[in-house]
């Protein structure tokens, strides 16, 4: 039985394909609600960096959870690098935090995941010019531009990077399950087109060399 990285028995009643996808990103957005003074947060935080010549907004690390913010100078926030909605809000929560010790009234209003990043491995080589041709109306595929294919698919709105090894990447979910519902929407497809064993040019052997 297929299962997710954990090893951890799937539910084939939300996931029947038997394959559960990682989570790998979660990228959210919270409003602190006050203005900031960004030199001041990065001469007085850790892990902080801010070039304004570069981009308009402070940089923190943290390592528990672990996680990037950009801070803006409007009272915004974008949190990136969490593996689960949970984290990311952990995280968000935690630099509110340093933010407020350093001198700023922050509140923690209209917390959002904005995106979510996750990926896994259907274990078998796919035909990708054939799925491109069959749905070209949500597919883009342009090897020499990028390896993988495109699929773009409107219900949930979720996008998919599909390689030819097997490799799947969804990234534009808001939430876990409409990374699962995508998922379990294509591995049909992406059975239909399976490479035959047949198609598949195996690397020419060494030959030996002569002595």
């Amino acid at each position: 039985m297929a299962s997710s990285s954990t090893d951890e028995p799937v539910d084939r009643s939300k996931h029947p394909s038997g394959i559960v996808p990682t989570l790998q990103n979660i990228v959210s957005t919270v409003d602190l609600c006050c203005k900031l003074d960004l030199k001041t947060i990065a001469l007085k935080a850790r892990n902080a960096e801010y070039n304004p010549r570069r981009f308009a907004a402070v940089i923190m690390r943290i390592r528990e959870p672990k996680a990037t913010a950009l801070i803006f100078s409007s009272g915004k926030m974008v949190c990136t690098g969490a593996r689960t909605e949970e984290l990311s809000k952990k995280a968000a929560q935690k630099i509110a935090r340093v933010v407020n010790r350093i001198g700023f009234e922050v509140k923690f209003k209209d917390f959002k995941v904005q995106n979510i990043v996750g990926s896994c491995d259907v274990k078998f080589p796919i035909r990708l010019e054939g799925l491109a041709y069959e749905h070209e109306d949500h597919a883009s595929y342009e090897p020499e531009l990028f390896p993988g294919l495109i699929y773009r698919m409107i219900s949930p709105k979720v996008v998919l990077l599909i390689f030819v090894s097997g490799k799947v990447v969804l990234t534009g979910a808001k939430t876990r399950d409409q990374i699962y519902e995508a998922f379990e929407l294509i591995y049909p497809v992406l059975l239909t087109f399976k490479k035959d064993p047949s198609e598949i040019i195996a690397p020419p052997s060494k030959r030996a060399k002569k002595s």
